[in-house]
């Protein structure tokens, strides 16, 4: 008698994990707006970072209190440029995001791990941007925080999503790029995985997921 698999589901992340790296999105934004890096450091350290207080505006636009053009009033006021013209609010969104691809390798891993019988959930910070519109049908469940009012690193989230799947916290892998959502799913629960690349992420759910095939590569796995 086969052994039983010891996960039944991976919840993803989007940007930064199924896509091109942001830090490559930003650092084109940054360039292509002479927008000093510094001002945006500081922004993104006092809205986003862990000693950020909560109900930054970062925080709202994430859980859809805050609507895009009224962050993208608030974000470019905070920011500065190297010859000290204002920065552009309308549609500085869109220029943000502009140079974000999607990661084919990631997609034929979400495939790959379908192809197991395992599920696979996205969870999802959204700010306010575009997701492809055939992105539901590579998932068996999706939870974008600003439709639900919630983000990670809350425990209720990521609960949502499990409820979802149908699926414990100790039967699911978590995969993201940020440390602290990472610690987030662990302190659920969930085994984590904090993502690097497609070939080392892969890898590292070879260790965890029976049947699935890919590199060798050593991954990052936390318990």
């Amino acid at each position: 008698m086969a052994e039983p698999r010891p996960f039944d589901a991976v919840v993803f992340d989007y940007g930064g994990v199924l896509t091109t790296p942001l830090r490559d999105s930003t650092g084109q934004w940054l360039a292509a707006d002479r927008i000093t890096p510094d001002s945006f450091a500081l922004a993104m350290r006092e809205w986003l970072g862990r000693g950020a207080a909560p109900g930054s505006p970062i925080h709202r636009l994430e859980t859809g209190e805050l609507s895009g053009p009224d962050f993208e009033r608030a974000f470019a006021a905070r920011l500065a440029t190297h010859d000290g013209t204002p920065v552009s609010s309308d549609g500085l969104l869109a220029r943000l995001f502009a140079g974000m691809r999607t990661d084919p390798a990631m997609f034929d891993l979400l495939r790959d791990l379908r192809a197991t019988g395992v599920k696979v959930g996205l969870l999802s910070n959204s700010w306010g941007n575009h997701y492809p519109d055939d992105l539901h049908e590579k998932f068996d469940a999706m939870v974008i925080s600003g439709e639900v009012g919630l983000r990670k690193p809350d425990p209720v989230i990521y609960r949502l999503v499990l409820d979802k799947l149908d699926v414990p916290a100790e039967r699911a892998v978590f995969v993201d790029d940020a440390p602290v959502n990472v610690e987030a799913a662990i302190a659920l629960g969930m085994r984590a995985i904090r993502h690097q690349d497609a070939a080392a992420t892969r890898a590292a759910l070879e260790t965890l997921i029976p049947g699935l095939a890919g590199s060798n590569i050593d991954g990052d796995v936390t318990a």
